[in-house]
C-alpha cells in the first residue's frame, strides 16, 4: 500500500506516517499538549485512528442519551471497524444499520437532529456523499437560517472516510472538502492523528452546527498515538502550529501533514539553514485565518498542499485571503501543491499525489524566487 507520502526516499528520509515525529507515542508527549490541559492527569492508551474514532463515539453515546450512530454496516462495525462493538454496548436502537441510500442517511440525520437528537451519521466513503449533497447543503446548512433561528439541526455530524489509500481508484480516493467549504452553515473538519481525531470528533458532535467530519482512511491504521482515555475536546476553528519557523509557512490538513513534514526534512538537508513553519489547519470551514496570516506575515512565504485537485481547491481560498492580508510582506508568490486536475487514477496514484518531493519543490520555488 502506498503511504501518504510515497514518492521516493531521497536524502535518507524515511517517508510515511509510521516514522513521523509529529505523533505522540509516549504518555508524556501526549499530555504536554496545552490543549489537553483538562486531561493532563489522564491515563493514556495506545490507539490507531480508527480506535480513537471508536472511543469518541462510545464517549458520545455514554454521555448523551439522545445520541445515535447510524449508517451502512455501522451495526456490524463498519468497513473500517470504526463502530466495532458499539451496537453490542449501547443497543441496536442507538447504533443501527441503514439502507444503502446516502440521501436517506443524511435526511434521516437532519430529522433526528431537528427533533433534539444528537445524530451521528456515517457515509461509508466520501466519494459517495454526493447523493446526499442536496440534503447537506440545502437542508442541513440552511435549517437555522431559514427559520430565523427558531429551529435547527445542529446536532448532526456526518463522518466519512476520505482521501487516498493506495488502491482505491477513482471511486474510493476522493477528498471533497472544497465542495462543502463553499457552504455557509456547515463546519468541515479533518484530523491528522488519533489524539486529534478523538478530540475533534467529540467537539464536532457537541457543536451546535452540522459538521462534516472527514477521516483520511490511510491513517486509520498507520497513525498510532498514546491517546488520553478521559473525555476531552479540541477546539474547532483553530489551526495548530506543529513546527515553528521563520522562512516559509507550510499549510495542510489530514494525511497531507506527513508529506509536508517529510518535505521539510528534505529542505533542511538540501537548503542548510532553512527554517520552515508547519501548520495543521484542522478545521477547513471555518478556517483559522488569523494563525495562518500571522505566520505568513512573519515568514513572507506560503506553501499550501492538499490531495484534492488544484482548480477550485481550498488552497486557492487560503492563498487569496492571506494575500489580501499580507501582500506587502510577501517575498514570493504563494505556492500550491495539490492533486492534478484529473479523475483520481488507480495505476497512476503515485504520480497524482502531492508527495514529499512535490511539496519540497514548492518550498524550493518559494525560497528561490
Amino acid at each position: 500500500m502506498a503511504s501518504a507520502t510515497s514518492g521516493g526516499n531521497p536524502d535518507g528520509i524515511k517517508p510515511g506516517v509510521a516514522h513521523s515525529q509529529l505523533l505522540c507515542t509516549t504518555t508524556e508527549a501526549a499530555l504536554k499538549n496545552p490543549e489537553l490541559a483538562a486531561v493532563a492527569s489522564s491515563d493514556t492508551k495506545r490507539m490507531n485512528l480508527y480506535q480513537a474514532v471508536n472511543e469518541a463515539l462510545a464517549t458520545a453515546l455514554s454521555t448523551d442519551e439522545t445520541a445515535v450512530v447510524f449508517g451502512e454496516d455501522v451495526a456490524f462495525g463498519g468497513v473500517f471497524r470504526c463502530t466495532m462493538g458499539l451496537a453490542q454496548q449501547f443497543g441496536k436502537s442507538r447504533v443501527f444499520n441503514t439502507p444503502l441510500c446516502e440521501q436517506g442517511i443524511a435526511g434521516f440525520g437532519i430529522g433526528m437532529a431537528a427533533e433534539g437528537h444528537t445524530a451521528i451519521a456515517e457515509i461509508q466513503f466520501a466519494d459517495y456523499i454526493f447523493p446526499a449533497f442536496d440534503q447537506l447543503v440545502n437542508e442541513a446548512a440552511k435549517y437555522r437560517y431559514r427559520s430565523g433561528g427558531q429551529f435547527d439541526c445542529g446536532g448532526l455530524t456526518v463522518r466519512t472516510p476520505c482521501s487516498a489509500v493506495g488502491h482505491g481508484g477513482h471511486y474510493h480516493s476522493q477528498t471533497p472538502e472544497a465542495y462543502f467549504a463553499h457552504t455557509p452553515g456547515l463546519k468541515v473538519v479533518m484530523p491528522r492523528s488519533p489524539i486529534q481525531a478523538k478530540g475533534l470528533l467529540l467537539a464536532s458532535i457537541r457543536d451546535r452546527n452540522p459538521v462534516i467530519f472527514l477521516e483520511p482512511k490511510v491513517l486509520y491504521r498507520a497513525a498510532v498515538e498514546q491517546v488520553p482515555v478521559d473525555d476531552y475536546e479540541l477546539p474547532l476553528e483553530k489551526a495548530e502550529i506543529l513546527k515553528e519557523g521563520k522562512d516559509v509557512t507550510l499549510v495542510g490538513w489530514g494525511s497531507q501533514i506527513y508529506a509536508l513534514e517529510n518535505a521539510i526534512q528534505i529542505a533542511e538537508k538540501r537548503m542548510p539553514g532553512i527554517s520552515c513553519e508547519l501548520i495543521d489547519l484542522r478545521s477547513i470551514l471555518p478556517w483559522d485565518v488569523d494563525t495562518v496570516a500571522a505566520s505568513v506575515h512573519k515568514t513572507g512565504r506560503l506553501v499550501v498542499a492538499h490531495e484534492a485537485p488544484q482548480t477550485g481547491g481550498f488552497a486557492a481560498e487560503i492563498i487569496s485571503k492571506v494575500t489580501e492580508r499580507c501582500f506587502l510582506r510577501m517575498e514570493s508568490p504563494p505556492q500550491r501543491v495539490c492533486g492534478w486536475d484529473t479523475p483520481f487514477p488507480l495505476v497512476f496514484e503515485r504520480f497524482y499525489m502531492p508527495t514529499m518531493i512535490r511539496c519540497y519543490e514548492g518550498i524550493r520555488r518559494a525560497m528561490e524566487y
